[in-house]
């Protein structure tokens, strides 16, 4: 990607900042060169993947806590198809660390849904290859 340019000429100021867009979550993402930090958004909304983890932590916690008896309880009282609260509670065995980027917005672009949905290794440290996470140092 080239480098942003700043031209001034007969009174006007031009600004150039070269970026890419791409799609993230449905929704266009602009990408800039490395160095460029992007604006700060104005007041800070989750995206869908975190309030998806963020659903799928509440709903663990009703069946777990006894408010409904299964998974199928849930799904019907919920409205929704019980294949879909299995797959959205397969959110709850993500590493701390995963959970913590997707709620902070730093998670991996590309990182959706839709790639979670593929299914989420076990173990910790295949979940953060396999969705592009850095591997934690272990000592």
């Amino acid at each position: 990607m080239a480098e942003p340019t700043l031209k001034a000429e007969n009174g006007v100021l031009t600004i150039r900042i070269p970026m890419e867009f791409r799609r993230r979550s449905g929704r266009k993402e602009i990408i800039v060169p490395e160095g460029i930090a992007p604006p700060p958004a104005p007041g800070h909304t989750h995206g869908p993947l975190a309030v998806a983890v963020a659903r799928a932590h509440a709903w663990k916690g009703m069946i777990e806590s006894g408010r409904f008896a299964s998974v199928s309880a849930l799904a019907e009282h919920m409205g929704v198809d019980h294949r879909h609260v299995g797959r959205m509670l397969d959110l709850t065995l993500l590493a701390p660390d995963i959970v913590e980027a997707i709620i902070a917005g730093e998670e991996p672009s590309g990182l959706s849904l839709r790639s979670l949905a593929r299914g989420i290794p076990l173990l910790w440290d295949e979940q953060r290859s396999k969705f592009g996470f850095a591997p934690l140092n272990h000592q």
